[in-house]
This record gives structure tokens, C-alpha cells and sequence, in this order.
């Protein structure tokens, strides 16, 4: 069973999600400029937000580079030299096929990892203390070599990586490169928000006064220029609930939760570039979940053509729901595997044409979704 969430949201003047030169990022799209706010700043909002939504914080993961960090303490409260902790944990990570910079203690990437991972890598260290201390003295790779974990001492490694109680890491997936057991296939895929029309970035000069300059001293002790748009945007994403359920160990009730929070989060996410200066926090007016037995379709299409309107929401929201209309007529067979369509919006101005069902509020909405889903 997949979950299909399409949002249309209004922000006004932001830039909540920047490129390498400070600009509002863009893409083109039907032949011209749209904003755009990437997937992976639309999933770190929605992260943020799952403990607030019925996941508690040992049920989400963590993604650090300063895993080393986090060990040391615990087994110094176990007793162990803290020095010689940190080399320690350093080479059982290096024993686990990760790299570790040796003078910072950080992993060469960032690792995804659930919270108990930090208890399992402490007790990892604790267990195997001795060939982990002869691992972290030998100097060269022969030497490295020759000191070999048990099997034991392998499968308990194992647990360290484990993501079958972290509900974002099961969500979003996890790629190691360097070793490929550990890898977890993503349940939900996010698509890059774009605007609904075509944009230009614009300028804002700024200047800033001193406060505690004398009063015949003229001019501006800061002058310079913030980017920004603002944009009605098109936001896509599914859950795959069987994925997610594989990815969980077929915890029911954690799946459940994990679904019920994926959809209020992704609701409520806003990313936070300049929040501080623009105060951009809307919420989405315009909301369209699906749930379907197989296949997934993005509708961005719709907006393949840039909406021009005074009413830009207004016509979005005509042309997202006509769009969809239009592939579950054309695809029959596709559309067939749909189980259910719910349509909600903040103005309540939806001309559904018996394409969708509709719901009074996002709660309403929610639990529509989730008793089609049966989750």
C-alpha cells in the first residue's frame, strides 16, 4: 500500500533554502524559472518534526559524524580511561569498515544511525576492549590485519548499524559505500518543491545604523543586500508501506505511528533558511492524498504550463486536481489500483468534479488516509 501526499503551499517573501551563492535555489521547468526548495530540506523539517507527531526520540535516528564522541563518556562512566576509550571506539569503527580521522575522531561521513547505536557501539567497545586496544597499537595494515573480530564480536557489531527501530531511517533509507549490508531501502520518496509559476529572485538593500553613533554623524554603519522570492509551490511525496513495514522488522504499531507521523509532518514542515529575517511560516492551503495499492504519480505536470493568474492558488489548485482527473481517466488500469482520494483545502475552495472526496480539516484528512491505508 503506498501513500501519496500533494500539497499547495504559499510563502511570501523568504529564501528558505539557499544555494551555494546565498540565491533562493531555482530550476527550470516548462521552459522557465521556478523556485524550488530541495527534497533534503523538506525531509530534515519533516524529521524535526516526528516526536512531536507520536514518535519518541528512541524511535528516530540521529545523523552525526561524532558518533566517537558520544561513546567516550559512557565508557568512562563504565570505568574506562577516557583517552584510551577514545582510541578504542575509534578502531572498532575502523574494524567495522568506516573511516576515522585520527586527530578529530570523526567518521569520514555522516552516519545515519538510530540513538541505541551509541549504547551498542559503547558495549561493543566494552566487550571486545582488549583485541579493540591491540587493533587501535598496531601501526601498520599487516599488523591491522592479523587482528580479526570473532564471529561473536561481529553479529554484536551488527546491532550497532541496526535500523529496525528508527523510523526516519526506515523512511528516508541509508547508503554506506563502504559496506553494503548495512544499507537501508527508503520507504518514502520526496520530490523538490517547485513553484506553481514562474519566478524571478528579487533584492532586498538593507542597512544598518549604529545605535550608539553620535547624532551629527550621518550614514550607515552595515549596507548590503539579502535574495529572496516568493512562490506557490507544488510539494510531492509517497510512503511505501510495505517497505516501511520491512524496514521496521513488521513492528505494526511502530509502522502505524511512523505513517501517522510521516503525514502530519510533512503537512507542518517549513524549512528554516532565513525564518529569523522573513518570518515566511504559512501553512499548506491546498492538500490531495492518495492511497493506492501500487505505482505513484507526481503531479507536477499539472504545472508544466506556469500558472498565470491573479489567484495564483485558486488556479493551482484547479489544475492539480484536473491533472489528476485526467490520469486516473486516461490510465484506467492504473487507476484502478486506487483506493482512495481525499482533498482538503484551508479556503475551501475545491471544485472536486467527483474526482476526489473531501475532508473539513487536516485531521479529518489524516485519518481518512490512514483507514484507507488500513495502518
Amino acid at each position: 500500500m503506498i501513500v501519496e501526499l500533494h500539497l499547495l503551499q504559499s510563502f511570501p517573501v523568504s529564501n528558505l533554502n539557499r544555494d551555494d551563492l546565498g540565491q533562493p535555489k531555482t530550476a527550470t521547468f516548462g521552459g522557465v524559472t521556478r523556485a524550488r526548495i530541495s527534497s533534503q530540506s523538506l525531509k530534515r523539517a519533516a524529521r524535526r518534526l516526528f516526536t512531536k507527531y507520536g514518535l519518541n526520540t528512541t524511535e528516530v535516528g540521529i545523523r552525526t559524524k561524532r558518533i566517537v564522541d558520544e561513546v567516550v563518556p559512557i565508557l568512562g562512566r563504565a570505568g574506562k580511561d577516557e583517552e584510551q576509550a577514545r582510541t578504542v571506539a575509534m578502531a572498532a569503527l575502523r574494524q567495522l569498515g568506516f573511516g576515522v580521522n585520527k586527530d578529530s575522531g570523526l567518521t569520514q561521513y555522516l552516519l545515519f544511525v538510530s540513538h541505541a547505536s551509541i549504547d551498542f557501539l559503547a558495549r561493543y567497545c566494552d566487550d571486545n576492549w582488549e583485541s579493540l586496544k591491540r587493533l587501535a597499537a598496531a601501526k601498520t595494515t599487516s599488523a591491522q590485519n592479523k587482528i580479526k573480530a570473532d564471529r561473536a564480536a561481529v553479529e554484536a557489531g551488527r546491532r550497532i548499524l541496526d535500523a529496525g527501530r528508527a523510523a526516519d531511517v526506515a523512511l528516508f533509507g541509508r547508503m554506506i559505500a563502504d559496506n553494503a549490508d548495512f544499507n537501508v531501502n527508503a520507504a518514502s520518496q520526496v520530490a523538490h518543491a517547485i513553484s506553481t509559476h514562474a519566478v524571478t529572485t528579487e533584492f532586498d538593500y538593507f542597512t544598518a545604523v549604529d545605535d550608539l553613533k553620535p547624532n551629527d554623524t550621518p550614514g550607515a554603519e552595515m549596507i548590503g543586500s539579502v535574495d529572496f522570492n516568493a512562490a506557490c509551490y507544488y510539494r510531492y511525496a509517497n510512503v511505501d508501506i510495505g517497505q516501511l513495514s520491512v524496514n521496521l522488522s513488521g513492528d505494526d504499531d511502530l509502522v502505524a505511528r511512523t505513517v501517522r507521523a510521516w503525514l502530519y509532518a510533512f503537512i507542518n514542515a517549513v524549512p528554516g533558511g532565513k525564518q529569523n529575517s522573513t518570518a515566511a511560516l504559512t501553512m499548506p492551503d491546498t492538500l490531495l492524498g492518495v492511497v493506492r495499492s501500487r505505482g505513484a504519480w507526481n503531479l507536477a505536470n499539472a504545472f508544466l504550463k506556469p500558472v498565470v493568474a491573479e489567484d495564483l492558488m485558486s488556479e493551482s489548485t484547479d489544475r492539480m486536481l484536473w491533472h489528476f482527473g485526467r490520469l486516473k481517466d486516461f490510465y484506467g488500469g492504473e487507476s484502478g489500483e486506487i483506493r482512495s482520494a481525499v482533498a482538503a483545502s484551508v479556503s475551501g475552495d475545491i471544485a472536486t468534479n467527483g474526482v476526489v472526496s473531501t475532508a473539513d480539516s487536516v485531521d479529518t484528512f489524516v485519518r481518512g488516509l490512514l483507514a484507507a491505508a488500513e495502518v
